[in-house]
C-alpha cells in the first residue's frame, strides 16, 4: 500500500557526482519493464487456473502474496534494486490469482478494473502536470496520514478475521460500504501525485540513476493497490444488483 520508499528528503551526498543521473524517461522505461514482468506472471497464473491446475495456481497466488510482501519490506528498508524485478513477478502471481477469482464471480470485472486503474493514472497525471493538484508538504502529510489509517484498518480487519470479526462497512456492499471503498480508491489515486512528484524532483536534483528503480517500485505499489481497491469497489456495486 502506498510508497514508503519514496522519501522526499534528500541530502547533497545522495546527488549523483559522476555517471548518469535519474531521469523521467528512464523511470518510465523501468516501470514498463516491471509492468511486463507483472503481467506475464499474472497471465501464467490465470492460464494455470483456466487449464485446471487449480492447486498450482492457488499455491502461486499465496506464495506471491507472502514473498512479495516480504520483498517489499526488504526493498523499503534496504533499497536493494536487484529485488525489485523479483517483487514484480511475485506481485503478478498474486494479482493473477486474485483477478481470476474475481472474474469467475463477476464476469467482466477485471477489464473494468484495469480500465479504471489506467483512467485514474492518466487523470492524476493530467491534474499533476496542469498543477491543479500541487504536491505540497501539507498534501503529503494528509495523504500519508490517510494512507496509514487505511493500512491500520486493513490490519485490524485481517487480525479480526482469525476471530470471525470484521471491520464494519469495509466488506459491506451497503451504500455506506460502497462509499468507504470509493474514498479508499480516491486516497490510493492521490498517492500517484506523490509518486509523480518524487520522480520529477528526483530527476531535477540529479539523484543517482538507481533511483529510477525506486521511483518505479513506488509507482507500482500504488497502482497495484489502486487496482485491488477498484476491484473491490466494482464487486460491491455488482453485489448490490
Amino acid at each position: 500500500m502506498a510508497n514508503p520508499i519514496l522519501n522526499e528528503k534528500f541530502t547533497e551526498q545522495e546527488r549523483v557526482l559522476e555517471g548518469q543521473p535519474m531521469t523521467i524517461n528512464g523511470t518510465i522505461q523501468v516501470t514498463a519493464f516491471l509492468a511486463i514482468l507483472l503481467v506475464a506472471a499474472a497471465a501464467f497464473v490465470w492460464s494455470c487456473m483456466t487449464l485446471g491446475y487449480t492447486d498450482l495456481a492457488i499455491m502461486l497466488t499465496g506464495g506471491g502474496l507472502i514473498v512479495g510482501f516480504i520483498l517489499a519490506m526488504i526493498i523499503c528498508f534496504t533499497r536493494t534494486k536487484l529485488l525489485i524485478p523479483v517483487y514484480a513477478v511475485c506481485e503478478g502471481l498474486f494479482l493473477g490469482g486474485i483477478s481470476v477469482a474475481f472474474e469467475n464471480s463477476y464476469p467482466g470485472i477485471v477489464s473494468q478494473a484495469v480500465a479504471g486503474t489506467f483512467a485514474a493514472l492518466f487523470s492524476m497525471l493530467i491534474l499533476y502536470r496542469t498543477k491543479m493538484i500541487r504536491c505540497t508538504d501539507k498534501f503529503r502529510s494528509v495523504i500519508f496520514i490517510a494512507t496509514l489509517s487505511i493500512a491500520a484498518v486493513y490490519l485490524i480487519n485481517f487480525i479480526g478475521g482469525f476471530f470471525h470479526m470484521q471491520v464494519p462497512l469495509l466488506n459491506s456492499y451497503s451504500p455506506a460500504g460502497i462509499a468507504v471503498s470509493a474514498v479508499i480508491c480516491v486516497i490510493a489515486a492521490l498517492n500517484l501525485i506523490i509518486d509523480f512528484d518524487f520522480i520529477e524532483r528526483g530527476s531535477q536534483m540529479m539523484l543517482p540513476k538507481d533511483m529510477e528503480w525506486y521511483g518505479a517500485f513506488g509507482l507500482m505499489l500504488t497502482l497495484v493497490w489502486l487496482y485491488l481497491e477498484i476491484l473491490r469497489l466494482l464487486a460491491k456495486f455488482q453485489d448490490r444488483q
